[in-house]
């Protein structure tokens, strides 16, 4: 077999690529573990050129059979890529053509690697992103079940990383989880949108042989197939969508991440963390380092950097398919590798971490956290919330000048700062009368915040059900 019939497009060709040309247009490794959505979409084309007539029932059987051995070889790791196999479709070929003789290469008819490739990206992307939420769901998990251990743990809750009123620590941890939550609600988005085949698309102006993309496309489990041909090659915003995604969830954990490198610190000692998910020091004996804290903090910026070169590549590009477009594959799989380093990870630091009860109540009411039920209760008997507000600021002056808290004034200091002020205010300041008048639909009550936690449940398992219940191709 000649060089230039070994490549997918040398027929006209009178020599072979120069080395640096064939080094360059290789595949990575890395791109290969396409094959399993790459065999998926051809033996939805062998269907599609028997139903055209191009291969008989018999053929169609022993096509479908040699991808299915192939697919089973590379998993067993039987069979590699050589250096003449450029990538992952003429690889397949060339496998198929070894073991079916010429019968291997009739499944070219009809398609283009232009609408293989973007069909392997949608495949792959479809079937990683429910992986990515069943690995998102176990951090979510380790979450939940600390925020239901502290319902009633009191806390400080901050704004400008400034003590400001008082929480209860669950619902500083479910806002984490409702964040997070989003992020699984985006992948389930984007899979929605991006649920069309680009297969039957060919090179970019459809196939004059497989003409029923329907077909093809039930029978990958999309929900139809691409209703512009020249776009089906063209488009990689469903790339762009997911490293978004993946960014996203990278800046919600980073965020996450940065407050337990704060609650770990000495100056905050909220949380201790699990020998196992922890570093120390190659020169200091006593520290413990919250150091998977710190690398996905750093994680997230190498997904930013992604998402940022794939939109950079995309800018640009004329209508229709351009070979710039196969960076998609570095990008996508560079942040689910990522992702999938992170995620069991933090998930694991979240579910073994102590939280300090009693240092968080503590610290909850310094900083004068209750000021704002002395401003609440005043305006709650007339009092207009601006004059409420300055009253209140006097009492604060008053309690600095004094180092005293809130709670420890008396009655003739309310008194004298203003006759409003009477003593039943004093039974506002403590930190249970805090957290109680916070009762509304999503508040920090505890009764608000378990109510919280068990809606939270329920979605947590639908969107459990729904990355299993995926019936496409899967590696």
């Amino acid at each position: 077999m000649s060089d230039a019939t070994e490549r997918l497009w040398g027929a006209r060709f009178k020599s072979g690529p120069a080395q640096a040309m064939a080094n360059l247009s290789r595949a990575p490794h890395a791109y290969f573990r396409l094959l399993p959505y790459d065999v998926a979409g051809s033996k939805a084309h062998a269907n599609e050129l028997h139903r055209a007539g191009l291969l008989d029932a018999d053929e169609t059987r022993r096509i479908i059979e040699a991808l299915t051995a192939i697919d089973s070889d590379y998993a067993a790791g039987v069979v590699q890529p050589i250096a003449a196999d450029e990538d992952v479709h003429t690889f397949i070929e060339r496998l198929l053509t070894e073991r079916l003789g010429a019968l291997g290469g009739k499944l070219r008819a009809g398609r283009s690697r232009n609408d293989q490739t973007a069909n392997d990206m949608r495949l792959y992307l479809r079937d990683q992103v429910r992986r990515l939420t069943l690995a998102i769901l176990e951090l979510q998990t380790a979450l939940v079940g600390q925020a239901e251990q502290h319902i009633h743990t009191i806390a400080p809750g901050f704004t400008h990383l400034q003590q400001a009123q008082p929480i209860v620590f669950a619902h500083h941890l479910m806002a984490h989880a409702q964040a997070i939550h989003r992020d699984i609600q985006r992948l389930q988005d984007f899979d929605k949108r991006f649920s069309l085949s680009p297969l039957g698309a060919a090179a970019l102006a459809g196939s004059a042989i497989a003409r029923d993309p329907q077909r093809s496309a039930a029978e990958m489990g999309y929900a139809g197939p691409c209703e512009n041909s020249i776009d089906a090659v063209a488009s990689r915003d469903h790339v762009a969508e997911f490293l978004f995604c993946g960014s996203m969830l990278g800046i919600n954990i980073s965020r996450m991440a940065e407050e337990f490198c704060l609650w770990t610190s000495r100056q905050f000692r909220w949380v201790d963390l699990d020998d196992g998910y922890a570093t120390g020091s190659s020169i200091m004996p006593q520290k413990k380092n919250p150091d998977i804290a710190e690398l996905a903090r750093g994680k997230s910026g190498r997904i930013i950097g992604s998402l940022t070169g794939i939109l950079s590549v995309l800018k640009a590009q004329p209508l229709s398919y351009n070979r710039d477009l196969s960076e998609d594959k570095h990008a996508v799989i560079d942040t689910l590798d990522t992702l999938n380093l992170v995620l069991p990870a933090f998930a694991g630091m979240v579910a073994t971490m102590t939280v300090r009860k009693d240092e968080l109540l503590r610290q909850a009411p310094l900083g004068f956290t209750l000021a704002t039920e002395v401003a609440d209760w005043l305006a709650l008997r007339g009092v207009p919330f601006k004059e409420a507000h300055e009253i209140t600021g006097q009492l604060v002056q008053l309690c600095e000048a004094q180092d005293i808290g809130l709670e420890q004034l008396t009655p003739d200091m309310l008194a004298r700062t203003d006759a409003r002020l009477t003593p039943e205010v004093l039974d506002c300041l403590t930190l249970d009368a805090a957290l109680a008048a916070r009762s509304g639909w999503g508040g920090t009550s505890p009764e608000r915040v378990a109510e919280q936690i068990a809606r939270f449940k329920g979605q947590l398992h639908a969107q459990e059900k729904w990355a299993l219940d995926y019936t496409g191709p899967r590696a």
